[in-house]
C-alpha cells in the first residue's frame, strides 16, 4: 500500500518531495527505483528506519530533522501481523448464523496472532504498529507543528480494530490472541488525542482503513495454493463487500482522498475506509469509529510515560 500510494501522490501533485521510509538501505532504494520507474523526474528521497526498534526511529528523527524544515504530511503506514491463524470453526459457525459477511470483512472472531517480546522488550506488535509511529511523530514535533500550513499525520488503522480485543491494564497485549486488532484500535484512540492536543498548532491526525488488500501480509494468513483457489471468489464478493479493494492502487484510495481535503473540515472521531464497488469504482467512505474519548485520553498518557521510560533508556540518541 506504501508503494501503491507514493506512486498515486505523483500523480496527483509531481512536484512532492517524498521520503520514503524502509527498514534497511536495501528495501529504501530498491522501492526508490520502483517509483522513480514511473515518475522519473520525481524528488525521492530515504531514511532507514525500522519502527519496530526504537533506537532506529530516534536516528531516523534525528535525521530527518536535520535534513528537513517542515513535513506536510507523515503517512504512519508501517505494519505487521506475526504468525496469523484462521479459526476455520468460527468461520463456519458463522457461515451457520449468517455473520460470515461480517466476519470476513473484520476477521472478527477468526483471526488470531501470536506475539512475542521485541529487542526493547516491548511487544512487537504494539511497538511496530503504534509505539513505534508515536515516538516518531513525537520527535518530529518542531517540524509538524507551528507551520505556515497546517501538517497532517495519517494513520493506516483497520476495520479489525475492536474496542473489545484492547485493554488499558493491558494496552500492549501481551495476554490476548489479537494483538493486531488491539494496536489498531490503539491506533485510533492515539489519533483522537492527537487532535484534541495539536489542531491549536496546526497538527491534524485522520485514520484511514485500507480495505482487504492482497499484500506480503495477506498472502502470509493461507497457504498460497488456498489464496489461488480463493481469488476468483475474493472478488465476486467485492459485489457484497465493498472494502474488498484487494489491490494496493484500491487500498491507498482513502490515503489519497485525504491528500486533497482541507483538515479543519474533517471529523476527528471519523475513520475514512478505502472501498471498491464489484464494477472496479473506488471511493471513499467515512465511518464513525467506537471510540471511548477518555480511555483514549488515559492511553495516550500511558504512551506518555512510556516514551519518558525510553528516552532515559537511549538518551545518547537525543539532540
Amino acid at each position: 500500500v506504501g508503494l501503491a500510494l507514493c506512486q498515486r501522490l505523483l500523480e496527483e501533485d509531481g512536484r512532492i518531495h517524498l521520503c520514503i521510509a524502509c527498514r534497511n538501505e536495501q528495501k529504501s532504494e530498491a522501492t526508490r527505483d520502483l517509483i522513480l520507474a514511473t515518475h522519473p523526474a520525481a524528488q525521492v528521497s530515504t531514511v532507514e528506519m525500522d519502527l519496530g526498534n526504537l533506537a532506529s526511529v530516534l536516528r531516523a528523527a534525528r535525521e530527518l530533522r536535520c535534513r528537513f524544515q517542515r513535513l506536510d504530511f507523515v503517512y504512519l503506514n508501517a505494519g505487521i501481523m506475526p504468525n496469523p491463524h484462521v479459526n476455520f470453526k468460527a468461520l463456519w459457525h458463522g457461515l451457520l448464523t449468517g455473520k460470515v459477511l461480517h466476519m470476513l470483512t473484520t476477521a472478527e472472531g477468526i483471526m488470531t496472532q501470536t506475539d512475542r517480546l521485541n529487542g526493547d522488550g516491548l511487544q512487537e506488535v504494539f511497538a511496530t504498529n503504534l509505539f513505534g509511529h508515536f515516538m516518531l511523530v513525537r520527535q518530529l514535533q518542531s517540524l509538524l507543528c507551528g507551520n505556515e500550513k497546517p501538517s497532517r499525520l495519517i494513520w493506516t488503522s483497520s476495520s479489525n480494530a475492536r474496542e473489545s480485543a484492547f485493554s488499558l491494564s493491558d494496552y500492549q497485549h501481551a495476554k490476548g490472541q489479537e494483538s493486531y486488532s488491539s494496536s489498531k484500535y490503539a491506533t485510533d484512540l492515539t489519533s483522537v488525542v492527537l487532535n484534541r492536543k495539536f489542531n491549536g498548532q496546526g497538527l491534524y491526525s485522520s485514520v484511514v482503513c485500507p480495505g482487504l488488500v492482497m499484500t506480503n501480509m495477506t498472502y502470509g494468513i493461507l497457504p498460497i495454493f488456498l489464496w489461488k483457489l480463493l481469488m476468483p471468489i475474493m472478488w465476486l464478493i467485492r459485489f457484497f463487500a465493498k472494502t474488498y479493494t484487494l489491490t494496493p492502487y484500491n487500498g491507498a484510495e482513502a490515503h489519497v482522498w485525504l491528500f486533497k481535503q482541507k483538515p479543519e473540515y474533517l471529523d476527528s472521531l471519523v475513520k475514512y475506509h478505502s472501498c471498491t464497488s464489484g464494477l472496479g469504482r473506488c471511493y471513499v467512505e467515512p465511518r464513525k469509529m467506537d471510540v471511548d474519548e477518555d480511555t483514549a485520553e488515559k492511553f495516550y498518557q500511558k504512551l506518555l510515560e512510556l516514551e519518558e521510560q525510553t528516552l532515559e533508556k537511549y538518551h545518547d540518541l537525543l539532540d
